[in-house]
């Protein structure tokens, strides 16, 4: 069962939101927010596994918010909802330790996949969505690259790659013709070469760094 806690100042929201995920046999909604402070407070007590986290709310902002989640332990994933995909608060959620985000017109059955995916932890939640994203911010705040890109092995650059596609460790096992041990411990070395505590956070510092071009792959 994965457990949610709704993080929104519309009740109305939360209700809607409510409905639609404990209507699934493997979601329950175990709490509710309606204040960024509120949220931090109710996660410390439920510990859901997944938080939908909406960026703009009263008290605390939902960055603000992600960002004392995410140094939690043990941190939920925290699946951001937005009204348009690149909002400028999207990105710098994602950027202090948000999972993913999703956009509050989604249809029902694309709230429940984005749930569970972000649940699960193994794939990026919009690879595509996120280069767009990453192609403004870096054009806005270009920085240089950080000593992480030449400590990375040949494999571990090409697993970083396949990790912005997208792609599974499933996946990438069949991809590099390894097992699928042998692929989670390279996406392991990943994450502790790029210092990012999940997926989203290493492809986000790969796009920042410049290792990867937003616009196509590099270095």
């Amino acid at each position: 069962m994965i457990r949610i806690v709704l993080a929104d100042d519309e009740r109305m929201v939360r209700t809607a939101l409510r409905v639609i995920l404990d209507a699934e046999p493997d979601l329950e909604v175990v709490g509710e927010a309606s204040t960024g402070a509120q949220a931090v407070s109710v996660v410390r007590e439920l510990r859901p596994d997944v938080v939908l986290m909406d960026v703009r709310m009263p008290e605390l902002d939902g960055i603000r918010a992600t960002e004392r989640i995410a140094a939690s332990e043990p941190a939920p994933r925290v699946l951001v909802v937005t009204t348009f995909e690149n909002d400028s608060y999207v990105y710098d959620a994602l950027r202090v330790g948000a999972a993913g985000f999703l956009l509050k017109r989604a249809a029902a059955e694309d709230l429940v996949a984005a749930v569970r995916l972000v649940a699960r932890s193994d794939s990026l939640l919009y690879p595509a969505a996120l280069r767009g994203l990453a192609a403004e911010y870096a054009r806005r705040r270009p920085a240089p690259a950080p000593p992480w890109v030449a400590r990375l092995t040949e494999r571990e650059a090409e697993v970083l790659r396949l990790m912005a596609a997208g792609l599974t460790n499933a996946e990438i096992a069949r991809r590099l013709g390894v097992g699928p041990a042998t692929a989670k411990t390279h996406v392991a070395a990943v994450l502790a070469k790029t210092g990012a505590r999940d997926r989203t956070q290493a492809v986000i510092a790969a796009y920042e760094s410049g290792f990867i071009s937003p616009s196509g792959p590099r270095g």
